[in-house]
């Protein structure tokens, strides 16, 4: 019975990594989400949502083999009719599919999108990182030009300072494309080989499949190594460079700090051309961590089924390293407000009544708090102070037959009987 127990209490219990948000937390994720909103809006940016659940050959085919989020982090599924599908462990290939599936290419171009919503990734948890967690994303798709780079930058740039952010700066670098790719690439691969003694295992087995991904590496034999690796930037064609030298103006121009970070890469393989990552400083240790990211991935549509390459960037942010750090600034949500107000019925009578109160009190747009199966006024009350509700309204058996509810200053103990026509009036003037 024991071991029953044990099993039962397991079950019970959220999935590793992933958990629950509650109460006030809740409400800084929806502040931060209304805010970003708001911005990417003024920004020229549309919402788009597309489904948690892909093919899973939608991420297999554009994420890349060789990419840790492939090779170990994805949840897949089986369903009885045989399809494989995977939650989605990031947004860009799904807005893709999205763009390609419903012929968004005849639009006219570039198209710019907002999109936010749960990821999953069967990642080591850790402070700030969960299996669940999420993002904000903003996209343009179906324009190549290097203001395109600067936009996306600028409004991820601007929504982290309006959530209480500072000591922000970019890492930056360009991967090229295609063309000039090849050739670093080679080049890159030789360097490795020629040191092949020292490389760790785990990028031994890069090397074979996607040499890029070495410079990401966390071992520490391999960032020393990479000090010394070939540098992206002295192979990128004519077009390429020109491309990244308007950027990183674009980036002088709107004043905003930056790093050329020669082993930057990012971790999917669709990249190119573009890679940058918003960073910010710890003011006590010095220590800078990624909290949004992104770049150019003109291939991808191709990857997915498109006829021809679709130029596109993007960039995303990662919400609960945000909401859970000291700087944020406690975004408070406007479309779900927090009530002042607990609304205590007494009595049969006073309850028959209390929904045609609550319903004047929704249409003015003032939310409450309430305990409507609770008969006893002293626990009302109490709840109305552990909550720490400013007032409360008590609508009684007398009150319902007077069409009036005692109105309660919980902070001095005041109160005042107010006729129900009178109440929205009587609410307006306490603000």
């Amino acid at each position: 019975m024991a071991n029953e127990n044990k099993k039962l209490n397991k079950e019970l219990t959220s999935v590793k990594g992933m958990r629950d948000i509650l109460d006030e937390q809740y409400y800084q994720f929806q502040g931060f989400f209304e805010k970003a909103q708001e911005i990417a809006v003024y920004y020229g940016f549309k919402p788009i949502d597309t489904p948690i659940v892909e093919h899973e050959e939608v991420f297999t085919s554009s994420i890349g083999v060789g990419t840790d989020i492939v090779d170990k982090e994805m949840y897949t599924l089986k369903t009885k009719g045989g399809d494989h599908l995977a939650l989605r462990p990031e947004h860009t290939a799904g807005l893709m599919r999205s763009y390609i599936e419903h012929g968004m290419q005849t639009l006219p171009q570039p198209l710019l999108f907002y999109n936010y919503g749960p990821i999953f990734r069967h990642d080591n948890p850790q402070k700030g990182r969960y299996r669940q967690f999420w993002q904000f994303d903003m996209d343009s798709i179906g324009g190549e030009k290097s203001i395109l780079d600067a936009l996306v930058i600028k409004t991820a740039w601007t929504i982290l300072c309006e959530a209480g952010a500072s000591n922000l700066s970019i890492d930056i670098n360009s991967i090229g494309d295609k063309e000039c790719r090849k050739n670093y690439i080679r080049e890159l691969t030789n360097y490795y080989k020629k040191h092949i003694n020292v490389l760790p295992a785990i990028d031994r087995e890069r090397l074979k499949v996607n040499p890029l991904r070495i410079l990401d590496s966390k071992e520490e034999k391999t960032i020393e190594l990479n000090q010394n690796a070939p540098e992206t930037l002295s192979h990128l064609c004519p077009a390429c460079k020109k491309h990244f030298k308007e950027v990183l103006e674009y980036l002088e121009e709107m004043e905003i700090p930056y790093n050329i970070n020669k082993c930057l890469v990012r971790g999917l393989s669709y990249y190119t051309r573009t890679v940058v990552e918003i960073m910010i400083e710890d003011e006590e240790t010095g220590k800078k961590t990624s909290i949004a990211g992104g770049g150019r991935y003109d291939y991808l549509g191709k990857q997915l089924g498109s006829k021809k390459d679709v130029p596109a960037v993007g960039i995303s942010i990662g919400v609960d390293r945000i909401v859970e750090a000291p700087w944020f600034s406690k975004l408070s949500p406007r479309i779900i407000k927090k009530p002042k107000i607990y609304f205590i019925q007494l009595g049969f009578d006073a309850k028959l009544k209390s929904l045609n109160v609550i319903e004047i009190l929704r249409k003015g747009k003032i939310p409450i708090a309430q305990s409507i199966s609770k008969d006893n006024l002293g626990a009302q009350l109490a709840i109305a102070e552990k909550l720490n509700m400013h007032y409360a309204i008590i609508f009684g058996q007398k009150e319902a037959m007077e069409d009036s509810v005692i109105f309660r200053d919980m902070t001095n103990r005041s109160q005042e009987t107010v006729k129900l026509s009178k109440l929205l009036e009587y609410i307006k003037e306490l603000k």
